[in-house]
């Protein structure tokens, strides 16, 4: 089963690299990753081939994380949609730690979400129990 992960970083050069040289020296295979920093902090949300590896890895660097089934979602690609699901999510009090697009498709786009509480975001956003990319 495929896992996210929310990681915290400080945001410094090299702080990504460092990651997903350990990564890679432990043989797990990124597979979708999105980075964000602001000021001295910023974050950076992946999913791997090896879960078990990932945690090993962050443990090991001392990196504070959250990890999640993901969420998929697929919403129009058109202004607003993904305000729409955004809002869903708020308004039934589901916390969003990270969203990453994962595929276009003609007229749609495939998103994950990680979440606070992935029974409820699924009900509220009328999807099924699908629990990942490359399940």
């Amino acid at each position: 089963m495929s896992r996210q992960f929310v990681i915290e970083l400080a945001n410094r050069p090299g702080e990504l690299a460092h990651i997903a040289k350990a990564l890679a020296a432990r043989g797990v295979d990124i597979r979708h990753i999105s980075s964000a920093g602001a000021g001295d902090c910023a974050c950076a949300f992946v999913t791997t081939t090896d879960p078990v590896g990932m945690r090993i890895v962050l443990d090991g660097l001392g990196h504070k994380y959250i990890e999640g089934a993901p969420v998929l979602v697929e919403i129009d690609d058109v202004p607003g949609a993904f305000a729409c699901v955004a809002a869903k999510l708020a308004e039934a009090d589901v916390r969003i730690y990270g969203s990453l697009v994962v595929g276009h498709k003609p007229g749609k786009v495939e998103i994950t979400f990680s979440v606070d509480d992935e029974a409820k975001a699924r009900e509220v956003l009328g999807i099924s129990d699908r629990v990942g990319v490359n399940d």
